[in-house]
């Protein structure tokens, strides 16, 4: 049985799947299959890894097969969120040879670009690990992706951030512009943003790019402060006037973070920090389907 899905990643798989079939098979369907492979002719063939990371998005590649030919059986032998070495035999499919080559590509793209997130994800995890910070996803996702891609995070060890516009309050710098005088609009933001019908219950998070910004911000007591492209040394003001004015404030760190630098802005002592390119840079990564007779 592979990893269980959260329903809405599930049915988002399934708008996904079935515009990307209708993309790939076009008004015609498979020219190349049809004509070289009999439709009765069965055959098996195995998902295997090139390199070494991170499964996610196999319960998608079953939906994609399941779309495809609900006679085709797909036994899995590495769930998501394992790890992998290459050559490892992720899943096995047999039924009609002509309907696995139909599913083939896009199943693979799902898992692979799926995996890919979720290996980046594991990576900087990682490079975490001993600390009290925590690797936040962010909203660069792609279009139409962002439940799948987010859940591949998750699966790799990562946190999610809100998933929209709609879950949470973040302020950013041009809601702040758009405030007007800069002494007060960073406070002025936080209350205006709890003060909305409806926000009563949503957390209020807000970002500063100074240290006189966060004044202002820990004055709101917002629920939490991100702390935009500040080096290690302002962090860690950062981190101590937060633990001196508003200890409960959560403070996140966010903006250039890579592989090499996220450890030493995790030392600093913030909460958290988000990291938007384990899903808008993650590379796919390199899986392949064999046949196998």
């Amino acid at each position: 049985m592979y990893y269980s899905m959260p329903p809405e990643v599930t049915a988002a798989a399934k708008r996904l799947v079935e515009l990307a079939l209708e993309e790939d098979l076009g008004p015609t369907g498979d020219r190349t299959s049809e004509a070289l492979i009999p439709a009765e002719q069965p055959g098996q063939a195995v998902i295997v890894a090139r390199s070494p990371g991170i499964v996610a998005g196999v319960p998608v590649a079953g939906l994609v097969l399941m779309a495809v030919d609900s006679t085709l059986k797909f036994d899995v032998h590495v769930p998501d969120s394992s790890p992998v070495a290459r050559g490892d035999r992720i899943a096995t499919i047999s039924g009609p040879l002509r309907s696995i080559l139909i599913a083939e590509r896009t199943a693979l793209n799902f898992l692979q670009r799926l995996s890919g997130v979720a290996t980046m994800t594991r990576m900087y995890v990682d490079a975490l690990a001993g600390l009290k910070a925590k690797l936040l996803d962010t909203r660069k996702t792609t279009p139409g992706w962002r439940l799948l891609e987010k859940y591949a995070a998750r699966v790799g060890g990562g946190v999610n951030h809100r998933v929209g516009l709609y879950d949470g309050i973040l302020i950013k710098d041009n809601h702040i512009a758009g405030l007007g005088d800069p002494t007060t609009a960073v406070r002025r933001a936080v209350e205006l943003a709890r003060a909305h019908p409806g926000n009563a219950n949503l957390p209020v998070e807000v970002e500063v790019d100074s240290l006189e910004q966060l004044e202002q911000a820990l004055a709101a007591r917002p629920e939490i402060v991100l702390l935009d492209n500040m080096p290690p040394d302002r962090l860690r003001a950062a981190v101590a006037r937060r633990d001196a004015v508003a200890p409960k404030t959560l403070l996140e760190a966010s903006g250039g973070v890579t592989l090499s630098t996220i450890r030493a802005i995790a030392e600093t002592g913030v909460d958290r920090i988000s990291v938007g390119a384990i899903t808008h840079s993650a590379p796919a990564l390199d899986i392949a389907l064999d046949y196998a007779g």
